[in-house]
C-alpha cells in the first residue's frame, strides 16, 4: 500500500530552516528525495516541495511591514509550502492558505504544524467570481505559466475591484503582468527556484491595480 502524502514527505524530505527567515522551517526537497515517487495528479510538478523568489520577497516584505498583515484576514494563493501564510499567522493575521495540489495540501499542513501555527486550508476558483471575507491577497509566484497568468491576472482584478487588497510577489518572469502592477519593494533571495545561474537574484513585490 502507497504511503499517504504526508507520510511520504515526513518520511522523505528534510525539515529545513529557510536562510533568509530565521526561525522558519520547511520539509523541502534534496537529491535523495525522489519526488517521482509520491502519486501527482496530472503530472503536476512538486512546487511545493522547494523556496521560490516570489514567496520569498513577500515573506521579508511582510516581516518588514507587520502593519500590512497584523489582525487582517489573509490569503496564500497558490501557497505551494504555505511559506507566505505561515509567517502571515505568525505575525498576527487570521491567515488561510489556498492549493490545488493535493501534495501541496498535505505540505502546507505539516509545515504549519512544524512552525506552531495551525494553516486553514481553503478552496478558491479563479474562474469564479472576486473573494469575499478576506481583506489581503498574498500571491507569490503566481504567474510563473503562461495558461495560468491567463486566468489568474482577471481573478485578482476582480477582487482588487472588489476592494481586497492584492500583492504580488515574483523575480520578474516573462509572464508577469507588468502593466497593471507596481512595484513597492525588491528583497534579495538568493540561488532559488527557476534562479539557478545566480546567487544575487532579488524578488520584487508588486500591487496589483484594478
Amino acid at each position: 500500500m502507497s504511503q499517504s502524502p504526508a507520510a511520504f514527505i515526513r518520511a522523505n524530505l528534510k525539515l529545513e530552516p529557510v536562510p533568509s527567515l530565521p526561525g522558519v522551517v520547511l520539509y523541502t526537497a534534496h537529491p535523495g528525495s525522489r519526488l517521482s515517487r509520491l502519486i501527482t495528479p496530472d503530472d503536476a510538478a512538486p512546487y511545493w516541495a522547494y523556496q521560490w523568489a516570489g514567496g520569498l520577497a513577500l515573506s521579508q516584505h511582510i516581516l518588514t511591514h507587520r502593519e500590512e498583515v497584523r489582525g487582517k484576514r489573509v490569503l496564500d494563493l497558490g501557497a505551494g509550502s504555505g511559506l507566505v501564510g505561515i509567517i502571515a499567522a505568525k505575525l498576527g493575521a487570521q491567515a488561510s492558505a489556498a492549493e490545488i495540489d493535493l501534495n501541496g495540501r498535505a505540505a502546507i499542513t505539516l509545515n504549519a504544524a512544524a512552525n506552531g501555527i495551525t494553516l486553514p486550508l481553503v478552496d478558491v476558483d479563479i474562474e469564479g467570481d472576486a473573494l469575499t471575507h478576506i481583506d489581503l491577497i498574498l500571491g507569490g509566484d503566481v504567474f510563473y505559466l503562461e495558461n495560468v497568468a491567463r486566468r489568474m491576472l482577471p481573478f485578482l482584478q476582480r477582487c482588487a475591484a472588489a476592494g481586497i487588497e492584492v500583492l504580488i510577489g515574483d523575480p520578474g518572469r516573462r509572464d508577469l503582468p507588468i502593466d497593471r502592477l507596481t512595484a513597492i519593494a525588491t528583497y534579495p533571495v538568493g540561488d532559488v527556484g527557476d534562479a539557478r545561474d545566480t546567487k544575487h537574484r532579488v524578488g520584487t513585490v508588486y500591487r496589483l491595480y484594478a
